[in-house]
C-alpha cells in the first residue's frame, strides 16, 4: 500500500506531522505500537513542560487551545475545572487523549491510523533505493501476527525510540558527550545540589556511555471518591526503598506529597494539579529516590521489544512498590506512612489498565545524527556560555534579554530549561545523582533549526521525535511542545518536499517557513510582537536572518538612517538600506528590507 506520507509513532509530534500533512491535502499513514494514540500527555505528563508561553505556538497551541475549549464545554467557563486547567496547559490524560483523537478525525480520510503496529529497528523492515533514500517499511501487526509493507514518498519517525531511522540505517547517539566535546557547561558527570550551587566532589565533566532516568508520570489523586487503593506487587523487592527510611527520620524527606511550600519542601513525588483533583506526579527532582529508576533504563534505545517490555514491567512493578512501601512499610513513621495513604490512582484513567499509565517516560532514546547538531550553546546567550559557573551558584546575575545564536532554516522558537534526570543512583557521600540538572538560570528561548530532524546519511526520512543533538541538547529539544513543533514543520516539509518533486533535505526552506507562519507558527520569539501585528511576518523572518539580538524588536519605535543600515548589513543584505525612508518604523522598514531579500 502506498501513501503519500507514512509517520511511525502517533506520539504528539507524530500527531502533528499527520495532521500537518493532511492540511495540505496529503494522505498519511499513522503507525503506533499501542491500542491508544497520544503518547506522554495521554499517559500522564498533563503538566505541559514549556519555559516561556507563547515561544512555541502551531499546531500546539492548537491542542492547549482545544484542552481548555473542552473544559469549558463540558464544566462551564466559570469553573473550577476550567480554572485548573491553566489556560489549557494543564489536563487530565484522558482528555489529552480525546483531543488528539479529534484533531485527527478532522481532517477525515486523509489520515489512516493504524494500531498494534509495532516497528522493529531491524534493517529487514525496510527497503532503500540505490540512492540510499528509503521507499518502504514492513510492520508486524501484533494482533493477526501478520507483515504489512508500506510505501510512502516520505517517512517520518516520530518514535521516542528512533526505530525507523535506526533500521533505515541512519547512525545515532546515546551517549553523555563531555565538556571538552562541544564546550557545553556542565557537559559530561557532574554531581551539583538541585536548586543553586556549585559542583560537587567527584564531577569530572567526562563523557560516558550513560542515559538519563525514565519514569512513569502518574495521575494521583488524594479524592476518596476517585481514589483506587495502591496494592502491593507480586515482584515487590523492599530494598529498592529501604535508604528511605533514613532520609525521612533525618528530616530531609518532609512529606510524601509535598506543597510547593519551599525548597526544603521535598518528597516522594513531585506534583502538579490537574483539573478534578488529579495530579501529574512526576520524580521528585531534590530527592535521592523517587519515580525515576536510573541505570536499569540503559540498554533501552537499542533494545529490541521483548527487553523493553519486561523494563516497563520492571518499572511499573518498581512504581507501585515505592508507593506501596511508602504507606506500609512499618519502620517508617506513622505520620508519614499516613500522609502516603491519602493518595492512590486515579479512577477513570486508562480503565482498561488497572489505571496505571500505559507509557513509560522516555525522556531520550536514540538521537539521531542529522545536518545540524543542537547542543547547549544553542540554548544559551554567548554572553552568559563562559559565566555560567558563575550564574548557576548565584554569584552572577544571567542576561535577560540576549539571544542564543540564531538559526537562518529555524521552523520553530521554544523554551525550557536544559533539563536532565539522573544517569546513576545514589552514591555515598555525593551531594546529589549523577547528571541530575535544572540550568533554567542559563537557559533562554530559542529556534529550533529544520536540519536537527535530517539525518546525514539516509534520505526520504525525517526525524523531529529522535532528532539530533547532544545529550544536553537535547533535554530541552526533547519537550513535548517542541516536539509537537518540529513534527508540525516534518509534515509541511514533507508536503513541500512531495510538491516540489525533491528530497526532504534539499527542500525549498523559505517556502516551509512561509507555509508555517501562515499555520500560526512561530519561529522567533519576541516579548513585544503580538502576533496580530501588521509586520509579525517579516519580523518572524528577521529573527532567522539575526537581525535582533535581544527579545524586544520596538516595531513600532521609528528608526533612522544609521540603525536602518546596521540592521541590514546584520542581515548580509547590504544595499537593504536603500529602502529606508524618513519616518518610517522599525516594523516597515523590516517589511521592506525583507520583501526585497
Amino acid at each position: 500500500m502506498t501513501y503519500d506520507i507514512v509517520i511511525a509513532g502517533a506520539t504528539p509530534g507524530g500527531i502533528c506531522a499527520a495532521v500537518a500533512a493532511a492540511r495540505c491535502g496529503r494522505h498519511v499513514l499513522l503507525l503506533e505500537r499501542t491500542d491508544h494514540i497520544g503518547g506522554l500527555p495521554a499517559n500522564g505528563l498533563g503538566a505541559t513542560d514549556i519555559g516561556t508561553r507563547g515561544a512555541t505556538a502551531g499546531l500546539f497551541l492548537e491542542f492547549v487551545t482545544r484542552v481548555k475549549e473542552y473544559y469549558i464545554a463540558l464544566y462551564g467557563e466559570a469553573s473550577q475545572q476550567v480554572k485548573d486547567c491553566s489556560d489549557g496547559y494543564h489536563f487530565e490524560p484522558h482528555v489529552a487523549e480525546q483531543v488528539f483523537e479529534n484533531m485527527v478525525a478532522g481532517e477525515g480520510d486523509h489520515i489512516r491510523v493504524l494500531r498494534g503496529r509495532q516497528l522493529d529497528a531491524r534493517p529487514d523492515r525496510v527497503c532503500l533505493d540505490a540512492k540510499r533514500s528509503l521507499r518502504s517499511v514492513t510492520v508486524l501487526d501484533r494482533a493477526t501476527g501478520a507483515l504489512e509493507t508500506y510505501e510512502a514518498k516520505v517517512f517520518i519517525d516520530a518514535t521516542y525510540e528512533g526505530d525507523l531511522a535506526a533500521a533505515a540505517g541512519c547512525r545515532f547517539e546515546t551517549r553523555r558527550e563531555g565538556k571538552s566535546e562541544y564546550g557545553e557547561p556542565f557537559a559530561g558527570r557532574v554531581y551539583r545540589p538541585w536548586g543553586a550551587g556549585p559542583l560537587g566532589e567527584g564531577s569530572t565533566e567526562e563523557g560516558d556511555d550513560t542515559l538519563q532516568a525514565y519514569n512513569y508520570r502518574l495521575c494521583l489523586t488524594s479524592d476518596p471518591n476517585i481514589r483506587v487503593p495502591i496494592d502491593k506487587p507480586s515482584n515487590y523487592n523492599r530494598v529498592d526503598y529501604a535508604s528511605l527510611i533514613g532520609d525521612v527520620r533525618s528530616g530531609s524527606m518532609e512529606h510524601f506529597m509535598p506543597g510547593k511550600k519551599g525548597a526544603r519542601d521535598i518528597g516522594i513525588v513531585n506534583p502538579v494539579a490537574l483539573p478534578n483533583g488529579k495530579t501529574d506526579s512526576n520524580n521528585h527532582h531534590a530527592s535521592f529516590l523517587s519515580t525515576d529508576l536510573p541505570e536499569e533504563n540503559w540498554p533501552y534505545p537499542s533494545a529490541d521489544w521483548e527487553w523493553r517490555d519486561r523494563f516497563a514491567q520492571r518499572l511499573r512493578d518498581y512504581t507501585l512498590g515505592l508507593l506501596w512501601f511508602c504507606q506500609n512499610d512499618p519502620e517508617l513513621p506513622e505520620w508519614f506512612r499516613a500522609e502516603a495513604r491519602e493518595w492512590g490512582l486515579a479512577a477513570g484513567e486508562y480503565t482498561d489498565n488497572d489505571h496505571f499509565p500505559r507509557q513509560i517516560y522516555v525522556r531520550e532514546g536514540r538521537r539521531i545524527i542529522g545536518e545540524y547538531l543542537f547542543t547547549a550553546l544553542d540554548a544559551i546567550a554567548p554572553e552568559d556560555v563562559d559565566r555560567a559557573y558563575r550564574i548557576m551558584e548565584g554569584v552572577e546575575e544571567a542576561s535577560r534579554d540576549k539571544r542564543p545564536p540564531s538559526k537562518l532554516d529555524s521552523v520553530t522558537a521554544s523554551h525550557y530549561p536544559l533539563d536532565s534526570h539522573a544517569v546513576r543512583k545514589r552514591e555515598p557521600g555525593k551531594v546529589h545523582l549523577d547528571g541530575f540538572l535544572g540550568l533554567g538560570m542559563i537557559s533562554r528561548q530559542y529556534q529550533a533549526p529544520y536540519g536537527v530532524m535530517v539525518p546525514l546519511d539516509i534520505d526520504g526520512v525525517l526525524t523531529p521525535v529522535p532528532c539530533s543533538a547532544t545529550h544536553l541538547g537535547f533535554s530541552t529539544l526533547r519537550m513535548e511542545p517542541c516536539w509537537m513543533a518540529l513534527g508540525h514543520a516534518a509534515g509541511v516539509a514533507a508536503h513541500v518536499a512531495i510538491d516540489q518533486g525533491t528530497t526532504v533535505r534539499r527542500v525549498d526552506i523559505a517556502r516551509v517557513q512561509d507555509l508555517l507562519l501562515k499555520q500560526n507558527q512561530t519561529l522567533t520569539y519576541f516579548r513585544d510582537v503580538p502576533r496580530t501585528h501588521p509586520h509579525w511576518t517579516a519580523l518572524q523572518k528577521a529573527g532567522c536572518l539575526g537581525l535582533f539580538d535581544t527579545y524586544d524588536a520596538h516595531p513600532d519605535d521609528a528608526i533612522d538612517q544609521d540603525a536602518a543600515t546596521a540592521l541590514a548589513l546584520r542581515a548580509q543584505l547590504p544595499t537593504g538600506a536603500a529602502h529606508w525612508r524618513d519616518g518610517q518604523t522599525v516594523g516597515e522598514f523590516v517589511s521592506a528590507l525583507i520583501g526585497s531579500a
